[in-house]
Protein backbone atom coordinates (compact mmCIF):
# COMPACT_ATOMS: atom_id res chain seq x y z
CA UNK A 1 0.00 0.00 0.00
CA UNK A 2 1.32 3.50 -1.19
CA UNK A 3 2.62 5.29 2.20
CA UNK A 4 0.18 8.39 2.46
CA UNK A 5 0.71 12.37 3.46
CA UNK A 6 0.09 11.95 6.65
CA UNK A 7 2.72 9.69 7.49
CA UNK A 8 5.27 11.84 6.09
CA UNK A 9 4.20 14.77 8.10
CA UNK A 10 4.31 12.63 11.00
CA UNK A 11 8.34 12.13 9.83
CA UNK A 12 8.54 15.55 9.34
CA UNK A 13 7.96 16.63 12.37
CA UNK A 14 9.48 13.70 14.18
CA UNK A 15 12.33 14.99 12.15
CA UNK A 16 12.52 18.94 13.15
CA UNK A 17 12.21 17.58 16.70
CA UNK A 18 15.46 15.82 15.94
CA UNK A 19 16.97 19.01 14.58
CA UNK A 20 16.37 20.79 17.21
CA UNK A 21 18.08 18.75 19.68
CA UNK A 22 21.23 18.96 17.59
CA UNK A 23 21.35 22.11 16.55
CA UNK A 24 20.69 23.21 19.94
CA UNK A 25 23.42 21.12 21.44
CA UNK A 26 26.22 22.57 18.90
CA UNK A 27 24.50 26.29 19.13
CA UNK A 28 25.09 25.79 23.08
CA UNK A 29 28.34 24.84 22.62
CA UNK A 30 30.85 28.19 21.10
CA UNK A 31 33.44 25.94 19.85
CA UNK A 32 31.32 25.73 16.22
CA UNK A 33 33.73 25.02 13.44
CA UNK A 34 32.29 27.56 10.42
CA UNK A 35 33.13 27.06 6.82
CA UNK A 36 32.54 29.29 4.07
CA UNK A 37 30.78 27.94 0.55
CA UNK A 38 31.24 29.21 -2.76
CA UNK A 39 29.02 31.60 -2.73
CA UNK A 40 30.38 33.41 0.37
CA UNK A 41 27.62 32.02 2.77
CA UNK A 42 28.89 30.08 5.94
CA UNK A 43 27.72 26.15 6.68
CA UNK A 44 28.55 24.30 9.66
CA UNK A 45 28.81 20.58 10.75
CA UNK A 46 25.73 21.16 11.87
CA UNK A 47 24.02 21.36 8.80
CA UNK A 48 25.25 18.99 7.59
CA UNK A 49 24.78 16.57 10.14
CA UNK A 50 21.00 17.65 10.15
CA UNK A 51 20.75 17.38 6.41
CA UNK A 52 22.28 13.90 6.79
CA UNK A 53 19.75 12.94 9.33
CA UNK A 54 16.80 14.32 7.18
CA UNK A 55 18.21 12.40 3.77
CA UNK A 56 18.69 8.80 5.10
CA UNK A 57 15.14 9.12 7.23
CA UNK A 58 13.52 10.11 4.57
CA UNK A 59 15.49 7.55 2.31
CA UNK A 60 14.90 4.62 4.91
CA UNK A 61 11.02 5.40 5.04
CA UNK A 62 9.86 6.95 1.80
CA UNK A 63 12.89 5.44 -1.33
CA UNK A 64 10.97 6.90 -4.34
CA UNK A 65 10.30 10.62 -3.11
CA UNK A 66 12.53 13.52 -4.32
CA UNK A 67 14.45 15.23 -2.28
CA UNK A 68 16.09 19.01 -2.47
CA UNK A 69 18.08 20.18 0.08
CA UNK A 70 20.93 23.57 0.94
CA UNK A 71 23.83 21.42 1.35
CA UNK A 72 24.06 18.65 -0.95
CA UNK A 73 22.53 17.46 -4.88
CA UNK A 74 18.86 16.47 -5.05
CA UNK A 75 18.07 13.14 -4.77
CA UNK A 76 15.18 11.98 -8.16
CA UNK A 77 12.36 9.85 -7.23
CA UNK A 78 9.02 8.73 -9.06
CA UNK A 79 6.17 8.83 -6.13
CA UNK A 80 5.15 11.63 -6.92
CA UNK A 81 6.70 13.57 -2.93
CA UNK A 82 9.54 15.92 -2.67
CA UNK A 83 11.13 17.25 0.34
CA UNK A 84 12.34 20.63 0.43
CA UNK A 85 15.09 21.26 3.59
CA UNK A 86 17.25 24.26 5.06
CA UNK A 87 18.60 22.39 7.76
CA UNK A 88 19.67 25.74 9.65
CA UNK A 89 18.06 28.79 8.11
CA UNK A 90 19.51 31.66 9.30
CA UNK A 91 23.07 30.61 9.96
CA UNK A 92 24.84 33.62 10.31
CA UNK A 93 22.60 33.95 13.38
CA UNK A 94 23.28 30.57 14.48
CA UNK A 95 27.18 31.45 14.61
CA UNK A 96 26.84 34.44 15.94
CA UNK A 97 24.85 33.63 19.04
CA UNK A 98 21.37 34.92 17.88
CA UNK A 99 18.91 32.45 18.99
CA UNK A 100 16.80 32.99 16.05
CA UNK A 101 17.88 30.31 13.39
CA UNK A 102 15.27 27.88 12.42
CA UNK A 103 15.35 24.07 10.79
CA UNK A 104 12.90 24.42 8.11
CA UNK A 105 11.12 21.11 5.91
CA UNK A 106 8.33 21.37 2.99
CA UNK A 107 6.64 18.94 1.44
CA UNK A 108 5.46 18.95 -2.08
CA UNK A 109 2.66 17.01 -3.54
CA UNK A 110 3.30 17.41 -7.15
CA UNK A 111 3.29 20.25 -8.13
CA UNK A 112 1.89 22.29 -4.83
CA UNK A 113 3.40 22.46 -1.14
CA UNK A 114 1.40 20.96 1.12
CA UNK A 115 2.90 21.28 4.34
CA UNK A 116 5.69 23.38 5.68
CA UNK A 117 7.17 23.60 8.96
CA UNK A 118 9.94 26.53 10.81
CA UNK A 119 11.27 24.87 14.08
CA UNK A 120 13.05 27.66 16.03
CA UNK A 121 14.76 25.68 18.34
CA UNK A 122 16.37 28.17 20.89
CA UNK A 123 13.45 30.10 20.46
CA UNK A 124 10.52 27.50 21.72
CA UNK A 125 8.86 27.87 18.39
CA UNK A 126 7.40 25.58 15.90
CA UNK A 127 5.18 26.94 13.79
CA UNK A 128 3.53 24.25 10.89
CA UNK A 129 0.95 23.65 8.76
CA UNK A 130 -0.60 21.31 6.42
CA UNK A 131 -2.93 22.26 3.45
CA UNK A 132 -6.76 22.60 4.54
CA UNK A 133 -5.40 22.09 8.22
CA UNK A 134 -4.61 25.69 9.18
CA UNK A 135 -1.79 27.10 10.67
CA UNK A 136 -0.58 26.29 14.48
CA UNK A 137 1.85 28.07 16.66
CA UNK A 138 3.26 25.23 19.45
CA UNK A 139 -0.47 23.80 18.62
CA UNK A 140 -2.19 26.46 18.88
CA UNK A 141 -4.59 27.86 15.64
CA UNK A 142 -2.01 31.02 14.39
CA UNK A 143 -3.51 33.86 12.73
CA UNK A 144 -2.25 36.54 10.75
CA UNK A 145 -2.25 40.20 12.14
CA UNK A 146 -5.65 42.21 10.99
CA UNK A 147 -4.01 45.48 10.51
CA UNK A 148 -5.48 46.91 7.37
CA UNK A 149 -2.64 49.45 6.15
CA UNK A 150 1.07 50.18 6.28
CA UNK A 151 0.49 53.25 9.00
CA UNK A 152 2.41 51.75 12.00
CA UNK A 153 2.63 48.26 10.70
CA UNK A 154 5.65 46.26 11.43
CA UNK A 155 7.25 44.83 8.32
CA UNK A 156 10.56 42.46 8.93
CA UNK A 157 13.88 42.18 6.82
CA UNK A 158 16.46 39.85 7.13
CA UNK A 159 19.08 42.53 6.18
CA UNK A 160 18.79 45.73 4.98
CA UNK A 161 21.98 46.14 2.10
CA UNK A 162 19.58 45.30 -0.54
CA UNK A 163 16.99 47.60 0.33
CA UNK A 164 17.04 50.48 -1.64
CA UNK A 165 17.28 53.92 0.49
CA UNK A 166 14.14 55.34 -0.99
CA UNK A 167 12.15 52.07 -0.11
CA UNK A 168 13.45 52.41 3.27
CA UNK A 169 12.69 56.28 3.43
CA UNK A 170 9.26 55.49 1.70
CA UNK A 171 7.92 53.26 4.34
CA UNK A 172 9.14 55.53 7.42
CA UNK A 173 7.59 57.83 6.03
CA UNK A 174 4.13 55.87 5.57
CA UNK A 175 4.19 55.20 9.50
CA UNK A 176 5.74 51.57 8.78
CA UNK A 177 8.05 50.33 11.93
CA UNK A 178 11.01 48.55 9.81
CA UNK A 179 12.92 45.54 11.95
CA UNK A 180 15.41 43.30 10.66
CA UNK A 181 14.07 39.78 12.64
CA UNK A 182 14.08 38.54 9.27
CA UNK A 183 15.24 34.82 7.70
CA UNK A 184 12.32 32.14 8.72
CA UNK A 185 11.67 33.90 12.31
CA UNK A 186 9.80 37.11 10.21
CA UNK A 187 7.85 34.56 8.52
CA UNK A 188 6.85 32.88 11.59
CA UNK A 189 5.80 36.15 13.23
CA UNK A 190 3.87 37.32 10.18
CA UNK A 191 1.64 33.68 10.03
CA UNK A 192 0.91 34.64 14.11
CA UNK A 193 0.04 37.91 14.14
CA UNK A 194 3.30 39.23 16.10
CA UNK A 195 4.34 41.37 12.53
CA UNK A 196 2.32 42.21 9.48
CA UNK A 197 4.81 41.33 7.00
CA UNK A 198 8.13 40.16 6.00
CA UNK A 199 10.18 40.53 3.16
CA UNK A 200 13.36 39.14 1.63
CA UNK A 201 14.83 40.10 -1.75
CA UNK A 202 17.42 38.19 -1.72
CA UNK A 203 16.26 33.82 -0.99
CA UNK A 204 16.76 30.45 -2.25
CA UNK A 205 13.51 27.64 -2.60
CA UNK A 206 14.94 26.08 0.44
CA UNK A 207 14.57 29.20 2.07
CA UNK A 208 11.29 30.20 1.48
CA UNK A 209 9.53 26.45 0.71
CA UNK A 210 7.36 26.05 3.87
CA UNK A 211 6.05 29.69 3.63
CA UNK A 212 3.48 29.68 0.90
CA UNK A 213 1.03 26.77 3.37
CA UNK A 214 2.25 28.24 6.34
CA UNK A 215 1.19 31.72 5.42
CA UNK A 216 -1.74 31.21 3.53
CA UNK A 217 -3.33 28.64 5.96
CA UNK A 218 -2.83 31.84 8.94
CA UNK A 219 -4.59 33.43 6.97
CA UNK A 220 -2.20 35.82 4.74
CA UNK A 221 -0.34 35.86 1.42
CA UNK A 222 2.81 34.87 -0.04
CA UNK A 223 4.20 35.96 -3.41
CA UNK A 224 7.03 36.79 -4.62
CA UNK A 225 8.21 40.33 -5.22
CA UNK A 226 6.60 39.81 -8.94
CA UNK A 227 3.48 39.46 -7.50
CA UNK A 228 3.28 34.96 -8.35
CA UNK A 229 2.68 32.46 -5.83
CA UNK A 230 6.15 30.86 -6.15
CA UNK A 231 9.27 30.06 -4.13
CA UNK A 232 11.81 29.94 -7.25
CA UNK A 233 12.14 33.79 -8.25
CA UNK A 234 15.06 33.85 -5.57
CA UNK A 235 13.03 36.51 -3.40
CA UNK A 236 10.05 36.83 -1.98
CA UNK A 237 7.04 38.06 0.55
CA UNK A 238 4.49 37.50 2.90
CA UNK A 239 1.87 39.54 4.54
CA UNK A 240 -1.24 39.39 5.98
CA UNK A 241 -3.25 40.00 3.07
CA UNK A 242 -4.53 42.89 4.00
CA UNK A 243 -1.96 45.05 3.10
CA UNK A 244 0.05 43.02 0.63
CA UNK A 245 -1.05 45.01 -2.48
CA UNK A 246 0.18 48.26 -0.65
CA UNK A 247 3.32 46.62 0.07
CA UNK A 248 4.40 45.50 -2.94
CA UNK A 249 4.16 47.96 -4.90
CA UNK A 250 6.58 50.15 -2.59
CA UNK A 251 8.94 47.57 -2.28
CA UNK A 252 9.40 45.56 -5.39
CA UNK A 253 11.89 46.40 -7.52
CA UNK A 254 10.09 48.58 -10.75
CA UNK A 255 11.04 45.86 -13.40
CA UNK A 256 9.04 43.60 -11.19
CA UNK A 257 5.53 45.28 -10.27
CA UNK A 258 3.07 43.19 -9.37
CA UNK A 259 1.79 41.27 -12.04
CA UNK A 260 -2.19 42.35 -13.40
Amino acid sequence: MQKSRSQRIDLAMRLVEEAGRISRDYFEDRGLSVQTKDDGTPVTDADRLIETVFRDAVATEFAGDCFTGEEFPDIQGDSGYRWIVDPIDGTKSFVHGVPLYANLIALQEGDEIVFGVINLPSAGTVVHAERGGGCWHNGVRARVSDRPGLDGAYVMATWLEDWRPEVIDDLHGRGVVLRTWGDAFGYAMVACGRADAVVDYTAQPFDLAPMPVIIEEAGGVFTSLDGRTVIDARNGMASNGLLHDQLLATVAPQEQRIRQ
